[in-house]
């Protein structure tokens, strides 16, 4: 149970690190869904 407790905490410490990197990353990806969304017109 402490090793699931420690692995949960550093994953939330990942998470909050790298949070505007997958924003980031998500946004690019909307991004170009919808060009290719539009360029379907």
């Amino acid at each position: 149970m402490q090793t699931l407790q420690q692995s949960y905490r550093g994953l939330s410490l990942v998470m909050e690190l790298n949070w505007d990197r997958l924003l980031f990353l998500a946004t690019i990806g909307f991004a170009l869904a919808a060009g290719a969304w539009i360029g379907t017109f």
